[in-house]
């Protein structure tokens, strides 16, 4: 930017497959965004192959902008893609109609904090920072086990960000250095690999929350961690990246200082702490099968269905 008094001007990506439960909730969030030095200039949202009212619930929303008239309102755009091409498909479609170079990507199923745009975006006023990622909390409560797993593993994923940034859920890149993404399963990850090799800066920004839901059932997270595991073994044989959140030592290291205020006073700790270790170790493991021997890119995953409904 030539002047720091002009606003940060961003196109938001939404994509969604049969998200029903969530999209008004998600539209919502991003029409309400608490913003000064950023400008929501168009909401984009894709919808791939859905056979619910996503599409329909998109349309009143947009139909309402279009009521209001007034020049400072965020702009509707529906795209509509038949069938399901990937996310990275839908990516690609969204940064070819985006009308800004700064652009956010968002997946259906999160909502954002009121003042996560403004937090992601104010970074982008360095000239150096390429890419910025928020913090993915999950609304899952810690009392069961798949609470307890989804919560640890974001967690580590916090920590660890902080240390050596890895982004994910939610993130924002200037569009001018990536133009369209190439095939993959990981296009958080990807991003942040073609941002860095560019040149610029990549920014974990733990203060622009986005929620998102973890798993149910055991079978929703092994499909989500298999796919998330195949898709970093294929970026780090095709792009040469290894994300951080990866490297099994450092998770561990970071485990063990957690360790105490994990197990002081919850009983339930001692049984969900090695549960949730050895879910996520078959997790990689099926992800190994999938890349060496299934040979599966996973473009277009099998969605989680339960981690569908943010209430």
């Amino acid at each position: 930017m030539s002047e720091l008094s002009e606003k940060i001007k961003v196109s938001a990506g939404v994509f969604a497959h049969n998200e029903e439960k969530n999209i008004a909730k998600l539209l919502e969030a991003l029409l309400q965004q608490q913003l000064n030095k950023v400008e929501l200039d168009e909401i984009i949202i894709v919808a791939s192959g859905c056979t619910d009212k996503t599409v329909e619930i998109a349309e009143q929303f947009q139909k309402q902008q279009n009521t209001n008239n007034k020049p400072q309102d965020t702009n509707i755009k529906i795209l509509v893609q038949e069938k399901r091409e990937g996310k990275v498909s839908a990516i690609n479609l969204f940064l070819q109609e985006a009308n800004n170079t700064t652009v956010l990507i968002e997946s259906g199923d999160t909502i954002p904090a009121k003042n996560t745009v403004e937090y992601l975006m104010v970074p982008f006023e360095n000239t150096k920072v390429g890419m910025t990622g928020a913090r993915p909390v999950p609304i899952d409560k810690s009392h069961t086990l798949m609470g307890f797993a989804t919560n640890l593993l974001w967690e580590l994923h916090h920590r660890i960000s902080l240390k050596t940034p890895k982004m994910g859920e939610m993130v924002a890149f200037r569009k001018d250095i990536i133009p369209r993404l190439s095939l993959t399963a990981v296009d958080e990850a990807l991003i942040e690999a073609k941002i860095k090799k560019a040149g610029y800066e990549v920014h974990y920004v733990p203060e622009a929350i986005v929620y998102n839901k973890g798993p149910e059932t055991a079978g929703d997270f092994l499909r989500q961690r298999r796919r998330i595991h195949a898709g970093h073994l294929h970026l780090k044989k095709h792009h040469g990246h290894a994300v951080s959140t990866g490297n099994v030592l450092t998770i561990f290291k970071m485990l063990g200082s957690m360790l105490y205020g994990m197990l002081r006073g919850n009983i339930r700790a001692f049984v969900y702490i090695p549960s949730t270790v050895a879910l996520e170790a078959t997790g990689k493991a099926l992800g190994y099968w999938d890349f060496y021997v299934a040979k599966k890119d996973h473009i277009v995953w099998e969605q989680a269905s339960s981690t569908k409904d943010l209430n």
